[in-house]
């Protein structure tokens, strides 16, 4: 499936339940995927480890939004194994231009890009696509960061698609698809705001306090 997929059908689809994968990053289709159980991670309930609170409040990496979604997505393609094809990089980057998918960008000492995350954002809900790490807990810190951004955002759906480990110890969990259905039909009539504009707080700190008031 390529022929005909634009930006706009993209919308569509996720606002309808699905979303497209391609088999390997030389495979110029897609397909569509609809689990029956579906990865979510809720937002009152992501889970912040001793662990990656102190390196959070350490303030060992700086954190951005929207200043290299192209470079998090490039970082979550670079693997052996990758379901983001050239159509499908295209058609985020239309979407981020568009303001419909964001990405949490993680730097070092050096501002080298070392982790990140990025998805796309209807209504009140926000489907997260994928994440990346080249320095222990870099990924964790984004996925802090973006959970924080939500909730001040008021998005009601964080939809993770399927569950790792990695993310089930970060607190997501599987649903039904008719569940994830419920949530979404409520998400997508909800008004929320991604405020890419707003920087990302300079301390991690708070991102941990304000974790703790609302888990």
């Amino acid at each position: 499936m390529r022929q005909g997929l634009s930006a706009d059908t993209l919308l569509a689809a996720y606002a309808s339940g699905v979303f497209p994968m391609a088999e390997h990053e030389d495979d110029p289709d897609l397909f569509w995927v609809d689990p029956r159980q579906r990865g979510v991670l809720p937002l009152d309930g992501f889970h912040i480890s001793r662990s990656l609170a102190r390196t959070l409040r350490r303030g060992i990496f700086s954190v951005t939004f929207d200043t290299d979604f192209a470079g998090v997505v490039a970082g979550c393609a670079d693997r052996d194994e990758t379901w983001i094809n050239a159509t499908l990089r295209g058609l985020y980057a239309e979407l981020a231009a568009r303001g419909h998918a964001h990405s949490c960008e993680v730097h070092d000492e050096t501002g080298a890009l070392v982790g990140g995350v990025f998805g796309v954002a209807i209504g009140g809900a926000f489907f997260g696509e994928s994440m990346f790490s080249r320095r222990t807990d870099a990924s964790k810190v984004a996925l802090a960061y973006l959970v924080d951004r939500l909730r001040a955002g008021g998005f009601t759906l964080f939809d993770t698609q399927f569950i790792t480990p990695h993310l089930r110890r970060l607190g997501g969990l599987e649903i039904p698809r008719a569940a994830y259905r419920q949530k979404l039909a409520t998400a997508l009539e909800t008004r929320a705001r991604f405020d890419h504009g707003t920087p990302a707080p300079r301390r991690g700190q708070e991102v941990v306090q304000r974790n703790a008031q609302t888990s």
